[in-house]
């Protein structure tokens, strides 16, 4: 048996089928110092027993990107490699046995078509006519993607495994990885294990693919790689006379999908209450390990399956099987460079789609690893999402008996995990809930997203239309716009820049002027060098030699692991105080009344202009106000450290009584800044979209000699935009947006919305969203006639370039 080299250039531990496709993606791109490890044999994880489901559509545009090139990628792979795939495009359908399942199925079709999948609504009859052993009672509706399908997992593993062998990587098996060396932010080697013998390897770079192993590898490294295995349950059938090849189908309102295979039926299960397992570890020995039967467990499933598929019932089950695979906190796999680490890369979690990912992802972290940033956004599965919390044993336990069954659940707008809640709680949570406050949850952060009134049940009713806190944000919103309210925003991410060369670092890691006055306040982005947006912030001068970032509450990881790389020689120190602050944002025209009810200090725009702060005194404690605004009001954010929290909310609470003052959250905040056209970081903006297309040019000064990006918007500048951000109003009050909407420009899809919220001001649901405009002014690009596709149905549609709601900022100056 060979033992690994001494050196090589990556070392990529885990022979599962994204551990092989990263092998063979590096070695495309002509990487030929490429080792990888399989503590066993390739496959015996959780890859081996994978049913094998290839779909295309995933829930934005690049994770379809990924799955369209999966399928394409294993319909080529058994020519090049000569190792039977059994990849078949047998098409697939999804049915829905409600009316709330079929808005779902048919927003996911319009979707489809925004991203160029092929796509077509069927109707029960329909159904029935392409899949006729289904008992279609209670369909409400259906969705067939032709191009979907089905493969061998295992052969197609070892296919990836042969192709990046064939261009000279080496795949060793039955040899574990003991430990891994590092020196400072970077990995050094990796210890191994083989029958008996043990040794070093140096490397580059290391990439962690250890599916279920990948928690427990990532310690190794002091890696944070939150997942857990679950049970997964599915029977196989045993020959059923005269069955012959058939659409994959998914059944989401019975939990279950089916798959002809061989002249079988595979029945699988996403049951809501699943079974995590390996709370102590996996077992060493574990190779192509099946987990104990349980009946009991899957037999609803079975019931329901019999009644829809008679033929199950003249069948005997001829497998029972349960095998493991693992799950993330999100239910999105985890891809990319640690934000611990500056040359340890992360490929795990598939949460039971690993197949239809594994040939994207590869393709994507290998191209990421050679060019050293993203080939486009991956916010979705980015690993820095990952909060350092994320990674405990307990919370992950309670988590993963979600996570699984929520992938046939309804995905409703809105819906909130119910498990592993309550453990970040900003100063104010008690408050809030006293208040009525119905929370929601953001990266671990319990967050008031709507206030309850006292005749309402404060929770959240779901639905696809309108939900039970519709005219709650209404009023909130209204409040705001015409009085004043206030929420908290503690969870927003501060970060905190100082040292003696702390302006000239913030010069080179940002796109705006950070020469400034203490008290100042910088709008700004941090560009990567294609001029695309990594991180949307806002950045106060707090003294000579101290910055203040404010980033959104789920990529302050990120956003602090940007600046810390791109750090270099500068003398500066970069630390979370996130938790050291409660923020509360008080907005409206009568704000400043408010504050100067409760403070001594002056808020006139002679002494605190919008974009400014002061230091001031709180009833009898003490706070620093930010003049800033998310949603396009008069206002401040009111910072106050921890311990004085409560006294400062209870102090504007008793004050605001004699103005009427409204406890707002979250949605109310998403649908002002929708009105006031905002953008948000990770929907309307991310690392694969030009700050210029993004109407941000104001907040670069390209008259600074050097910072991160300048050349990409010099070069801009000079080409010309080929896309622009229009904001979009539908002018019938009636249909709801989400995001990801097809924009149809004169009868044609030209893009989608990356985010959408109801525009209660402006009487009708409102959109941001991208549209191809090269060689076009801005004039001609809104002359044209704009239709939104909501479910299938064409929505007429009024666009701006301009914010719709005071598109001068008179009141936000006010």
């Amino acid at each position: 048996m060979a033992v690994p080299p001494s050196h090589a250039r990556v070392v990529i531990i885990g022979g599962g089928v994204i551990g092989c496709s990263v092998a063979y993606h590096l070695t495309k791109l002509g990487w030929t110092d490429v080792v990888l490890l399989e503590r066993k044999q390739l496959t015996s994880g959780t890859t081996w027993h994978a049913a094998g489901l290839i779909a295309q559509l995933r829930a934005t545009a690049n994770m379809t990107r990924l799955a369209k090139y999966s399928q394409e990628l294993y319909g080529n792979l058994e020519e090049e490699t000569g190792v039977a795939t059994g990849f078949k495009r047998c098409g697939s359908i999804t049915v829905a046995l409600t009316e709330e399942r079929r808005e779902e199925i048919l927003r996911q079709a319009a979707m489809a078509r925004a991203f160029g999948v092929e796509v077509e609504e069927i109707s029960p009859a329909e159904v029935k006519a392409r899949y006729a052993h289904l008992n279609t009672e209670g369909v409400t509706g259906a969705v067939y993607l032709d191009k979907d399908g089905q493969g061998d997992p295992a052969n197609i593993a070892l296919a990836l495994a042969k192709g990046a062998r064939q261009r000279g990587a080496q795949v060793l098996e039955r040899t574990r990885a003991t430990g891994i060396v590092k020196d400072g932010r970077r990995v050094t080697g990796v210890d191994w294990e083989q029958g008996g013998e043990s040794g070093h390897i140096t490397a580059d770079m290391v990439v962690n693919c250890s599916g279920m192993w990948a928690h427990e590898v990532g310690r190794m490294a002091g890696v944070n790689v939150p997942l857990h295995a679950c049970e997964h349950f599915y029977i196989v059938t045993e020959a059923i006379a005269g069955l012959t090849q058939l659409p994959v189908l998914r059944v989401p309102d019975e939990c279950a999908y089916y798959k002809e295979d061989a002249g079988k039926m595979l029945l699988g299960a996403f049951e809501p209450n699943a079974k995590p397992w390996g709370m102590n570890g996996i077992p060493a020995d574990f190779e192509f390990d099946q987990l104990p039967e349980d009946f009991d467990h899957f037999e609803p499933i079975l019931e329901r399956a019999v009644a829809r598929m008679p033929m199950l019932a003249e069948a005997g089950i001829h497998t029972f099987f349960n095998g493991p695979e693992s799950f993330t906190p999100d239910d999105a796999y985890h891809l990319g460079l640690a934000p611990e680490l500056d040359n340890f890369w992360v490929a795990a979690g598939f949460n039971s789609i690993g197949i239809q990912s594994a040939g994207g992802a590869g393709m994507a972290l290998a191209q990421w690893i050679e060019a050293g940033e993203k080939p486009f956004d991956l916010g979705d599965v980015d690993i820095s999402r990952m909060q350092p919390f994320q990674g405990n044993k307990t919370y992950l336990f309670e988590r993963s008996k979600e996570t699984l069954g929520l992938l046939y659940a309804d995905h409703f707008p809105f819906r909130q995990k119910e498990t592993a809640r309550g453990i970040r709680r900003s100063p104010f949570h008690q408050h809030l809930r006293d208040n009525r406050a119905v929370m929601g949850e953001l990266a671990g952060w319990e967050r008031a997203n709507w206030i309850a009134r006292p005749d309402q049940t404060a929770e959240y009713e779901y639905s696809w239309k309108r939900q039970n806190f519709f005219d709650n944000v209404a009023e909130e919103v209204a409040a705001v716009r015409n009085n004043v309210g206030m929420y908290d925003m503690s969870s927003f991410g501060k970060i905190r820049v100082e040292g003696r060369d702390v302006v000239a670092f913030m010069n080179h890691v940002g796109g705006g002027q950070y020469d400034v006055p203490a008290g100042k306040i910088v709008y700004t982005q941090f560009l990567n060098p294609r001029g695309g947006i990594e991180a949307d912030v806002t950045v106060t001068r707090i003294s000579e030699t101290a910055f203040l970032v404010v980033t959104p509450a789920a990529t302050r990881l990120a956003d602090q692991a940007w600046m810390m790389r791109h750090a270099g020689d500068f003398n500066v120190v970069i630390t979370d105080v996130t938790a050291g602050e409660g923020v509360l944002a008080v907005m409206g025209p009568r704000s400043r009344e408010l504050l100067q009810m409760v403070s001594p200090n002056d808020f006139s725009n002679d002494v605190n202009p919008f974009g400014t702060a002061q230091e001031i005194e709180l009833g009898m404690g003490l706070a620093r106000v930010h003049r800033v605004t998310y949603v396009g009001e008069l206002g401040w954010e009111v910072y106050v450290s921890t311990d004085m929290a409560g006294h400062v909310f209870e102090t504007l609470m008793e004050a605001g009584q004699a103005l009427d003052l409204k406890l707002c959250g979250m949605h109310m905040m998403d649908c002002a800044r929708m009105e006031k056209g905002f953008r948000h970081f990770g929907h309307d903006i991310t690392c694969e979209d030009h700050v210029l297309e993004a109407g941000l040019g104001f907040a670069v000064k390209t008259d600074k000699p050097s910072f991160i990006g300048r050349d990409a918007v010099l070069r801009k500048k000079d080409e010309g935009l080929k896309k622009r951000l229009l904001q979009f109003r539908l002018t019938d009050p009636e249909p709801l947006l989400y995001h990801n909407e097809p924009i149809m420009r004169n009868g044609e899809i030209v893009g989608y919305l990356a985010s959408g919220a109801y525009g209660h001001t402006l009487g009708g649901a409102m959109g941001l969203g991208y549209v191809p405009c090269a060689g076009e002014a801005a004039a001609e690009v809104l002359a044209s006639d704009y239709h939104i596709d909501v479910a299938g149905t064409l929505v007429k549609a009024e666009a701006s370039l301009k914010p719709m709601y005071d598109p001068r900022s008179e009141r936000v100056k006010a």
